[in-house]
């Protein structure tokens, strides 16, 4: 009986918001010098960008103290959708927002019209003050030398998109997911050039896609498969608040211990199904051969899944309980241990630790996140906070460890026989009700890296 409501619901908001999506390929230069001076900022790593302008006769005084004010700049706030279940829809991020701007408008003074009261305005105007300064940079450093080879890629790419029906790829999306969307949005991919490379960069966000691209690009159908797995996020993250609720359900309600890391993992197993395994084969007609994704549980879940992935979209439905049964079904027959390992697991994590250092340490022992948060005290109302998320849940205890271990004994009734030695150095692991990970760490003189290998 929910099925057929969802899909009711479905349906309904097809005939309401038509389902034949418009796809725009263009070149952004406001975005393009936005990404460019971003680059360029102490906090980047090395780059094709800074290189460039590094060697230039553009690296005075002047223009880096420019990009030293703009990396002053407060410009990403975030909010979460809090009636959505935990985890199920994208924190909304201003960034985002003013990259869309940039995007759609097609002078200063209009992004800063349309993005007036989204940032302080005085942020606003230093942005896009910023900005056309560097723009004659960007111009003559980046766009001109490469603008021949670069405009005959994008000319490129718009002819493939249309020849290949990719805005057809998105309707298979909103059908898979029991999506919608609204045909008066357009999808707009924005391109650049990124010149001294053999790769391209991949991000999507409300109705965008950006990439820049290497102007000798030879393989159209990686870089769409690739645009088509980050616009499925999208996808996913726009299906409605019934929707969410069910899918949310249908894995709260399985008896699977592994079903809450398999939930955890799903929106980019998904994404990587579709967008590398069933888009590629679709564009190359065979399907890809290699590794559909760099990190082992999310390309060995897609792969595992594709089969079921296919059959749905060959029969046109949407994904329902049965899908999402199978899918956990899959993924504790075949990978029973991943809820164990700490590469998957601390993907999804929330840390309790009063050594604030701890957060840094972490995130360079376990680089790849999904999700994380952070609190630096070990309270009530902290620990609560942290039980109402889904996520693998760390509290490492620096002082006072027998006053915490009883505090925590008492939050957690898995603990009930736990009887540790407070004087001593531990790292235990305790599997919860709510089928997430509670990793407790007492530490004295150890580092967080050689007490996490007390759990391996």
């Amino acid at each position: 009986m929910k099925n057929t409501l969802l899909l009711a619901f479905f349906f309904l908001t097809s005939l309401i918001f038509g389902q034949k999506t418009t796809f725009t390929v263009k070149y952004s230069e406001q975005l393009a010098v936005y990404l460019f001076i971003e680059n360029l900022s102490e906090h980047y790593p090395e780059n094709v960008f800074k290189t460039e302008f590094q060697k230039s006769k553009y690296n005075t005084e002047h223009y880096n103290k420019l990009i030293s004010n703009f990396d002053k700049l407060i410009v990403d706030y975030s909010f979460r959708f809090d009636e959505y279940p935990y985890g199920s829809k994208r924190n909304m991020q201003t960034n985002d927002i003013l990259k869309k701007n940039l995007i759609e408008t097609n002078n200063l003074t209009d992004f800063k019209l349309r993005s007036s009261g989204l940032i302080p305005n005085q942020t606003l105007t230093d942005l896009s003050s910023c900005i056309e300064e560097f723009t004659n940079v960007y111009n003559e450093l980046i766009y001109n030398p490469n603008k021949e080879k670069f405009e005959k890629q994008l000319d490129d790419i718009k002819k493939y998109s249309s020849e290949n029906n990719i805005a057809g790829y998105f309707e298979t999306g909103l059908l898979f997911y029991n999506s919608s969307w609204d045909n008066a949005i357009p999808f707009v991919a924005a391109f650049y050039p990124l010149p001294n490379s053999k790769g391209f960069t991949a991000q999507a966000f409300c109705n965008n896609f950006i990439s820049a691209i290497q102007i000798d690009l030879n393989s159209n159908k990686d870089l769409f498969s690739v645009m088509m797995h980050e616009t499925y996020h999208i996808v996913y993250d726009e299906q409605s608040f019934e929707v969410k609720v069910a899918i949310d359900n249908y894995f709260k309600e399985n008896k699977s211990k592994c079903s809450n890391y398999a939930y955890q993992l799903m929106n980019e197993v998904l994404a990587t199904a579709l967008g590398n395994g069933f888009v590629y084969e679709k564009l190359d007609g065979k399907p890809d051969p290699g590794e559909w994704y760099n990190k082992k549980y999310i390309n060995l879940m897609a792969k595992q899944i594709y089969p079921v992935v296919k059959e749905y979209i060959d029969q046109k439905k949407a994904m329902d309980k049965n899908f999402i049964d199978t899918y956990i079904r899959l993924y504790e027959e075949n990978f029973p241990n991943w809820i164990d390992e700490l590469d998957n697991i601390m993907t999804y994590r929330y840390i309790l630790s009063e050594n604030e250092t701890n957060r840094r340490k972490i995130n360079q022992l376990f680089r790849y996140r999904s999700r994380a948060e952070f609190d630096s005290e070990i309270t009530e109302n902290s620990i609560n906070k942290m039980k109402d998320t889904p996520l693998t849940k760390v509290v490492i205890i620096s002082k006072n460890t027998t006053e915490k271990v009883k505090f925590l004994k008492n939050k957690f009734p898995e603990l009930k026989e736990w009887k540790p030695n407070a004087s001593k150095e531990f790292a235990n692991k305790f599997f919860l009700s709510d089928k997430s990970q509670l990793i407790i760490i007492n530490q004295k003189e150890s580092t967080i890296e050689a007490l996490f290998e007390l759990m391996k």
